[in-house]
């Protein structure tokens, strides 16, 4: 039995320790994402080291006013990197606003421009700001993973209809997250991915501590009681899936 981590900021924390631990626990496919250009080297390299982990680069929206054309430069010169394989963090995010909207939006489009040019997914980041995402993103026409998803069943098969994957973080096994766990209940087993969100958003009952890859197996077993499925059969399909939606082969 294997599972994955499809979202994990391993620049944020010991690498080492936490892939070590995560290991011990059969977690054995990681996705590492940059979310600026000076995160971006560090999370290729992690990649570079380990045969079980690949890398994703990009501008979370939170540093989108910090990607100016020679940023944006450096993430066009590693997304060439093959253990690269896929454009994120990127998105929209419009509660905290570190970066002025409009500078968002202009920051997602680039990177989805350069995802369809290098033929990658994109990993999605969204946070209240929904109907500009969805529009956006259905009219760039790209591929890719929403992560850590929050949003209603409308909105997640309206993603699956047009090639996304849909993510799961700790949020899901929180107390007050009834209507996500209905949502992760109705959708198809095979368009579903598992994360931690590393350091952040630790599953219950790790809550208020830092996360890290090794507690993504709470969420698969909140799946399998969801699904009414053998925890094996929650590994076998989240793992089916990290391969599909990345273009990768686990270690064997």
């Amino acid at each position: 039995m294997r599972f994955t981590d499809s979202h994990c900021h391993l620049t944020m924390s010991d690498a080492a320790g936490a892939l070590a631990r995560a290991r011990e626990h059969a977690v054995r496919g990681f996705v590492v994402p940059a979310t600026n250009a000076e995160d971006g080297p560090a999370a290729v390299e992690i990649a570079r080291n380990n045969d079980d982990v690949w890398a994703a680069v990009g501008f979370h929206p939170h540093d989108a006013k910090h990607c100016d054309d020679a940023a944006f430069a450096e993430i066009e010169r590693l997304s060439g990197e093959s253990r690269v394989v896929a454009i994120g963090e990127i998105g929209l995010d419009y509660h905290y606003m570190y970066s002025p909207r409009e500078t968002q939006r202009e920051v997602l489009v680039r990177h989805l421009a350069l995802a369809k040019e290098k033929h990658l997914p994109v990993i999605v980041h969204n946070r209240e700001s929904t109907a500009d995402m969805l529009e956006i993103l259905l009219r760039e026409n790209v591929r890719g993973i929403l992560h850590s998803f929050t949003e209603s069943e409308d909105v997640a098969r309206e993603l699956i209809d047009a090639g996304y994957f849909i993510s799961f973080s700790g949020i899901v096994t929180f107390k007050t997250a009834e209507s996500l766990r209905e949502c992760a209940k109705r959708l198809p087993h095979d368009r579903v991915l598992i994360e931690t969100d590393t350091p952040y958003l630790a599953p219950m009952p790790y809550r208020g501590r830092d996360n890290e890859p090794a507690y993504v197996i709470r969420i698969a077993e909140l799946l399998a009681s969801l699904w009414g499925v053998p925890l094996e059969r929650v590994a076998e399909q989240t793992t089916a899936n990290f391969e599909s939606a990345f273009g990768v082969r686990l270690p064997r």
